[in-house]
Order: C-alpha cells, then structure tokens, then sequence
C-alpha cells in the first residue's frame, strides 16, 4: 500500500466516523431497524492490509463509535470480532483469487453473503451484549435480523454510489 493509499483509506475513516454519528446514529426503522454503516469501513478495507492493523483498525472505529453513542466497548468488541473473522470468510467463500471487496470486483451475489455474514455476526454481538441476557431472545434476534438487513441495503447503496473510486484506489 502506498502513501497516497493509507492518506486515502485514513480520511474515508473519518468520514464513516463522521457519518455514522451525525446522520446514521439517527436512521432507525419502526424502533427495530437501526444503521451501522460505519462497519462498511471494514467490510471493503483492503485485503491485503496486515492482520494486526486490521485488528488495531477495527477497535479504534469501534471505540470512537462508543464514545459517541455512551456504550461502554460493545461496538469495539463487535469490530474486533468481525475484523478476526474476515480473512476465515474470505477464504471460505473465495474459490478464486479477488483483489478488491467490493460489488464491482466481487459481485453482487458474492458481496451479499460476505457483507450479509459480517454483519449478522457484528449486530449479533452488539445488540446481545447491549441487551445482557436471553429474557427477550425473540425480540433481539429480530432487532439483530432488522438492522442486519437494513444496514446491508445502506451498505449497497454506498457500493454503488461509489464504487468506482473504492476499486480504483484498492487496486493502486
């Protein structure tokens, strides 16, 4: 990764900070559905970027997005999880060599059920740790199902809108 590639990748953190606190925060649907499109960042960092500072990179977004949101490290140990579990899904779901995690060098199929994965896995230990215990297991698994989905729309939306310069500056 070049200079100009970790300048890039460090202001497009900022931003996915910047907008999951002042308008994502907001999106809910019916009090079921909420937004974390912040953990896109990490769904299309680059594959090659070195494990550990995957890790380290995962817990600072998650951290900065708990200072925000008042929540004492549950979106930073929903990051780390989920940026410990990525290279294993990649794996498993790659049949052949891919250069860029994006819809455009993926496809749409692939993208869904790497991205749909992640983000169950992320929105289930966050919101079953928010909540600390089983009481109302039905209605968590459907806020985790909710916002799974409703986060993976957003998430294809940014895919689209900007896909072309996400493979361009992955591929530098």
């Amino acid at each position: 990764m070049n200079n100009l590639s970790v300048v890039g990748q460090t202001i497009t953190f900022f931003i996915y900070i910047f907008i999951q606190v002042f308008f994502a925060k907001h999106l809910e649907l019916f009090g079921v559905a909420f937004c974390f499109m912040y953990v896109n960042y990490l769904l299309i960092m680059p594959i090659q970027t070195d494990r550990l500072v995957m890790l380290l990179t995962a817990f600072l977004l998650g951290l900065l997005v708990d200072m925000f949101y008042d929540t004492l490290g549950i979106h930073s140990f929903a990051c780390v999880f989920i940026a410990y579990f990525r290279p294993f899904l990649i794996s498993f779901l790659s049949k052949e060599d891919i250069f860029a995690l994006s819809i455009k060098e993926t496809g749409l199929v692939w993208f869904v059920r790497y991205a749909g994965i992640l983000l169950f896995v992320h929105h289930f230990w966050l919101f079953f740790l928010q909540q600390f215990n089983f009481s109302m297991f039905l209605a968590t698994l459907l806020k985790v199902s909710a916002s799974t989905l409703f986060t993976l729309l957003v998430c294809l939306m940014v895919q689209y809108m900007f896909s072309s310069s996400v493979v361009s500056d992955v591929r530098k």
